[in-house]
């Protein structure tokens, strides 16, 4: 970056212009701080985001993953990112666990798309809240193909009855990248919330993630 002028330079563009002047690129860059022989690190840090999918895949980028891309051998790099994103999605953790989580709509589909974004594999989750709607945790609580996932909701309803929980907000992923709500996640949907009602949990919202996208059934008057 050295070849760079001084005022294209990431670290001087963000100091003088803000985070958000930097392309997505750049920003990874400054936390790689090197690149390797015949590749710099900007062109390392454009490498890494084609192989994982974006930011979003990059947060559910497992370390071995990230091992195997050439640049980032070493373990200090490896920590670094790591760390970072376990960051982020402890802040929103802690955000959502502070008040009711629909009191900040938008941390909710921001939580729930750093955990599910980017995903190879289906996965269902739940979030189960208090009686405030304060969140307790999010769980993973099945996992399928690229096209199926089995989900029990005896294991939901026993699982949010262990927790005493007051509320919950499901979610799953479409490794597609589509957002959009299928009438299978509709039927599963309302199966669910008639289990959950019988043990006097409420079902608040049914949240799909896709590819840069993410969806409330809620808000499309899906329950």
């Amino acid at each position: 970056m050295k070849d760079l002028p001084a005022d294209q330079r990431p670290r001087e563009k963000l100091l003088a212009r803000g985070a958000s002047a930097l392309a997505d690129a750049e920003l990874l860059a400054l936390l790689l701080r090197t690149g390797y022989q015949g590749h710099g690190v900007l062109a390392l840090a454009q490498e890494v985001l084609d192989k994982v999918g974006g930011f979003a895949g990059l947060l559910n980028t497992e370390a071995d993953t990230l091992k195997a891309i050439k640049g980032l051998g070493g373990t200090a790099k490896r920590a670094e990112l790591l760390a970072l994103m376990e960051m982020a999605r402890r802040a929103l953790a802690q955000q959502m666990a502070a008040s009711p989580v629909f009191d900040s709509p938008g941390s909710v589909k921001d939580y729930l798309g750093l955990h599910l974004g980017g995903r190879q594999q289906e996965v269902f989750a739940v979030l189960f809240l208090d009686g405030q709607h304060r969140l307790l945790r999010l769980e993973e609580m099945f996992h399928g193909t690229l096209t199926q996932t089995s989900v029990y909701p005896r294991e939901v309803v026993k699982r949010a009855l262990q927790l005493n929980a007051g509320a919950v907000v499901l979610a799953h992923n479409h490794p597609s990248g589509v957002a959009e709500p299928s009438r299978a996640d509709e039927y599963l949907t309302q199966t669910l919330k008639t289990a959950l009602q019988l043990v006097d949990v409420r079902v608040l919202d049914h949240i799909v993630v896709g590819q840069g996208q993410v969806v409330s059934m809620a808000e499309r008057g899906l329950l």
